[in-house]
């Protein structure tokens, strides 16, 4: 058995380089480090005005929201909506005063609810099958990244909940040392947590993720700074992330998984072309709609972000819209 290690387990140092006191997304602007939907197109913002007005809503709800930028977006499209940003930072002076701003989440939502790159920063558990044939903690040094295994799933240090979701979620094969599972059900609880506080209306959270058949067999740890993969460590000084089990997380809820395609597909957003000819006959409108095109290319794009996965769950009596129809 490998000796004690006085290092904490990922989930703990994770925690704390993101959300502690002097934690990362504390001090930090998202958009400065990575580029997500929200920032490559106010399309997405659209997509999601549009969904909140079909389903008869008057409210949009963004957890990890940054500075603001898709509820700034959808302000922009439609003034009269109710918008609500979560977020752990403080409120930016510049935002505008249409956008309620707060760290915790709201007890009651009535309306639609998004979470866009979120889940993928909630700090989950890390464990590795040992040279042994066991399945054991990883623990990490946060100030080097340096990794040691600790107790075994079996021992009675380490909650059962955690064997429980990597037999069900992530098996590992005890043949074959060095593979890795990241413990989901952090990610489970955090968005059922959201779920149950939507009273009427749609939830979605929408991340970079896996399925069972394909999760990625050393793990999939990564950290970001200034718009560039860095070496993953829990410091503070970066973003730590890894995409998301999204197949537990939707049956948690019992949501329906879609790709970002196809969804943003349902709500008219689409990488057409504006037909050639009318370009000579409506330039600026030519140029206008090329540019859209452009932008909904990048939004659904193969090998980007048009793999995102959506999960989304609808509460209580909703009209059908083009993305629940």
């Amino acid at each position: 058995m490998p000796p004690p290690t006085s290092d904490p387990p990922w989930k703990a140092a994770w925690d704390d380089a993101l959300y502690g006191a002097a934690g990362f997304f504390r001090r930090e602007s998202p958009s400065a480090h990575f580029r997500t939907s929200v920032h490559a197109s106010p399309l997405f913002a659209r997509a999601l005005v549009r969904l909140v007005r079909e389903a008869g809503l008057d409210t949009l709800v963004d957890i990890g929201a940054g500075r603001g930028e898709l509820l700034r977006a959808a302000h922009a499209i439609d003034p009269d909506l109710d918008l609500l940003a979560v977020e752990v930072a403080a409120r930016p002076d510049d935002l505008p005063d249409g956008i309620t701003w707060t760290t915790a989440l709201p007890e009651s939502v009535e309306g639609v609810v998004v979470a866009n790159e979120w889940l993928d920063n909630i700090p989950c558990h890390v464990v590795e099958m040992a040279p042994d044939g066991v399945a054991r903690m990883v623990h990490v040094d946060a100030r080097t990244g340096t990794e040691s295994l600790g107790h075994p799933l079996t021992h009675s240090s380490v909650p059962s909940s955690i064997s429980a979701w990597v037999d069900r979620w992530w098996p590992l094969d005890p043949a074959e040392p060095g593979t890795r599972a990241e413990v989901g059900s952090s990610r489970d609880t955090a968005w059922a947590d959201v779920v149950r506080r939507v009273t009427r209306g749609i939830a979605v959270t929408v991340d970079y993720g896996h399925m069972l058949e394909s999760r990625p067999p050393f793990g999939s740890l990564r950290s970001y700074r200034d718009g560039g993969e860095v070496d993953v460590l829990p410091d503070g000084s970066r973003d730590v992330t890894a995409p998301v089990a999204l197949d537990a997380v939707a049956e948690r809820v019992a949501g329906t998984v879609l790709t970002q395609r196809a969804a943003l597909a349902r709500l008219g957003v689409v990488g057409a072309r504006p037909p050639l000819e009318t370009a000579a006959s409506d330039p600026q409108g030519y140029l206008r709609a090329l540019s859209s095109a452009t932008e909904a290319g990048e939004l659904t794009a193969d090998g980007g972000l048009g793999d995102l996965l959506w999960v989304v769950s609808v509460v209580g009596e909703v009209p059908t819209t083009s993305l629940t129809g």
